[in-house]
């Protein structure tokens, strides 16, 4: 699981997010639930970034103090943050990867591209050609307040 703690400050007008871990992410919104729903759409935009400028994606630290929150992100998108990160690690670029997979560069730009919805056996197949391997896993919610 990726997860990035998010500190939520109550203003007047509105809920502002910002990350410790992800300082280029900020945003806001009226609500709690609008603002975490920002909150990952923050994160998205700048991994997006990151991954376009070849930067590591950084690890989320634990979310300790007022006012914070856990941010997770979807399955898909910690799939392709994750062959990504395995690239990066065996020192693979996009049209390398598209030569071992029999593709053209603009399928692996989508398999890596966080806002478009990939099948996760392209991503298994990608992976498995880097000589890794997708693990899925299911957690429990934690509980509301009551």
């Amino acid at each position: 699981m990726i997860a990035y703690p998010a500190k939520f400050d109550c203003e007047d007008d509105g809920i502002t997010v910002t990350f410790p871990d992800i300082p280029e992410a900020i945003t806001c919104g009226y609500s709690e639930a609008e603002a975490m729903e920002y909150a990952l759409d923050a994160i998205i935009a700048i991994f997006t970034e990151y991954i376009k400028h070849r930067r590591a994606i950084p690890r989320g630290s634990k979310a300790r103090g007022k006012g914070m929150r856990t941010v997770v992100l979807p399955a898909l998108e910690e799939a392709k943050i994750r062959l990504y990160e395995a690239m990066r690690q065996a020192g693979v670029r996009k049209s390398e990867l598209a030569r071992r997979m029999g593709l053209q560069k603009s399928q692996v730009d989508r398999l890596l591209d966080l806002r478009h919805r990939s099948r996760l056996d392209q991503i298994e197949a990608a992976l498995a050609k880097l000589h890794k391997r997708l693990v899925v896993h299911v957690e429990d919610l934690p509980r509301a307040a009551a």
